[in-house]
């Protein structure tokens, strides 16, 4: 998400609603083949609860129900459906070129994603 995020900022996170199409969300990274080692985080654990997993910073591009982004991510290029299934999402980063995002693994499920960025503090900053 460079340059509006780098490896080692902090963020703020709101877990709750569904985010909508645009909205900086944190996602947990689907390990080799697009699979998930551990189950999904339980929405109401606490830091303890999200620690040793590996996490990413992405902006969601279009939600379940909305048509699949197939001009903007080729991994979906030959999707059966019409629209993102339910429970999935799609996420990019804003730097395209050198993202692990949707482009790479396809649609991220929904319970994969820990929350929506309200705010940021960069690394090695004081606040």
């Amino acid at each position: 998400m460079a340059p509006a995020f780098r490896d080692g900022d902090r963020v703020l996170v709101r877990r709750g609603p569904r985010p909508a199409v645009g909205q900086v969300v944190v996602a947990e990274r689907p390990a080799g083949g697009g699979t998930w080692p551990a189950p999904p985080v339980h929405p109401g654990a606490g830091p303890v609860g999200v620690r040793g997993r590996d996490w990413l910073i992405k902006r969601v591009a279009a939600l379940p129900g909305d048509p699949v982004p197939r001009d903007r991510v080729r991994s979906l290029a030959a999707a059966p459906e019409q629209r993102v299934p339910p429970g999935k999402v799609v996420l990019l980063g804003d730097n395209g070129r050198v993202s692990f995002d949707s482009r790479d693994v396809g649609y991220f499920p929904l319970e994969r994603i820990l929350g929506t960025v309200v705010t940021h503090s960069p690394r090695g900053s004081s606040s």
